[in-house]
């Protein structure tokens, strides 16, 4: 969590496009974390550069990325479909629902842009990606956002 925290607010001083879209994955990050700092990222998107999405994708499983495909494909998936109100939402606030060493499940409750609250379940499993990234939590599925409730 602290690594989260100093990464936040490193972006406070620093040229947020380019600092966020280079958040890669490696072993410092909680399974919390990695599902905080996407949905941080989706929720400060660019619509310039759209560098909230691509670094959200910089997270998605390798297996998770046969599915949606290269990021354009994620991109419009994201932009386009009832995942759409990931983009810019209110805030949002996530629940542990359960873990162990390998699958972490999360309920992600999103105040999204039009006023309308949703849950989602968010899978993060860990992964060999690369030497800095031997054992690290990647998404593996995200369900689709369901409708719980107008914002006051």
């Amino acid at each position: 969590m602290k690594y989260l925290l100093i990464t936040l607010v490193l972006l406070l001083f620093l040229n947020f496009n380019k600092v966020y879209s280079d958040v890669l994955p490696n072993d410092m990050f909680s399974s919390t974390e990695v599902v905080e700092l996407q949905m941080t990222s989706l929720q400060t998107n660019s619509k310039n550069n759209n560098s909230g999405i691509y670094q959200c994708w910089l997270f998605a499983h390798p297996e998770n990325k046969k599915f949606t495909g290269p990021f354009t494909n994620f991109k419009s998936m994201i932009s386009n479909t009832s995942y759409k109100v990931l983009l810019n939402s209110l805030k949002f606030k996530t629940k542990l629902l359960s873990k162990n060493k390998k699958i972490t499940k999360f309920s992600v409750d999103v105040d999204a842009y039009d006023n309308k609250r949703y849950n989602l379940t968010w899978v993060l499993e860990k992964t060999n990606l690369n030497k800095d990234c031997m054992n690290c939590w990647m998404t593996t599925v995200v369900t689709q956002p369901k409708f719980i409730g107008q914002l006051n």
